[in-house]
């Protein structure tokens, strides 16, 4: 029996360091995913900041960010949960976190718990940036690990290298998750082993799985695009394209299930 459920997807384009212009793109893509009826939207890793490691600790976030102030409103207003990457301060450490604003107006606070490095071939041509250095020279790993209830569903969350580690997505799945919500930066060269992975997860958890990409480059690095989710056979169900941002939906219902990707243009 297919149960009632409505996830999005959000591919934004960062602007580097510029944390308003990327929350109004935030606000516009969360918009759009309320109007195709979508109860959680996902963003990608550091969606807020950009993959800016550099800038990383003059960027980062406080735990109760009055920065998130607009996209809270926004959860309260369309009665949706909403999951964004940024930085984030915990004391006197850095971590890679994936804040998630309720409806309820409360926040909660996903750490990266296995950090990862980029090859020098991942560099991007066209935007003169330099290979950023290991994420373990700015972060430390973290274990926030809070799990997401909506509309009777639990999701788990995990950010980019987190599913590197079969582990992870095994704990999601003993602790009942039926959905897996990857925030990513994936580069092209390893698009192809991320959506094996992910498709993986998805079958033998029975998990629906969704994955949130940059739609351009960040940080230097070229990006993959094409954010997508799954269904728990392995499905793809959405994908979005290479370049640009938007949303992908998926929405089921017990009457059935519809898709939908929405592109942003201009």
């Amino acid at each position: 029996m297919i149960r009632s459920r409505s996830i999005a997807v959000a591919q934004t384009c960062p602007v580097k360091g510029d944390v308003l212009s990327n929350l109004d793109e935030h606000v516009q893509l969360a918009r759009l995913a309320a109007n195709e009826g979508a109860a959680v939207v996902l963003f990608p890793e550091l969606s807020l900041t950009g993959y800016e490691l550099a800038d990383a600790a003059n960027l980062a976030f406080s735990e109760s960010d009055p920065r998130l102030g607009p996209l809270l409103d926004v959860a309260v207003s369309h009665g949706m949960v909403l999951v964004v990457g940024a930085p984030v301060r915990i004391g006197s450490s850095f971590h890679i976190g994936a804040f998630i604003l309720f409806p309820n107006q409360t926040i909660e606070l996903y750490t990266k718990h296995y950090l990862g490095a980029f090859p020098p071939s991942a560099i991007c041509d066209s935007c003169d940036g330099i290979v950023p250095p290991a994420e373990a020279t700015s972060f430390q790993p973290g274990d926030h690990d809070p799990l997401i209830h909506f509309g009777g569903n639990i999701a788990a969350v995990a950010i980019c290298a987190d599913i590197g580690r079969p582990a992870h997505a095994q704990r999601a799945s003993n602790r009942n998750a039926d959905t897996y919500l990857a925030s990513m930066f994936v580069i092209p060269s390893d698009f192809e082993g991320v959506v094996s992975k992910l498709s993986h997860y998805a079958v033998q958890h029975r998990m629906m799985t969704a994955f949130a990409n940059f739609g351009g480059p960040s940080g230097g690095l070229r990006s993959a695009g094409r954010s997508a989710i799954w269904s728990e056979t392995g499905e793809l169900l959405v994908q979005l394209e290479t370049n640009g941002p938007g949303v992908a939906v998926v929405t089921e219902t017990p009457e059935g299930r519809r898709t939908r990707a929405v592109a942003v243009v201009g």
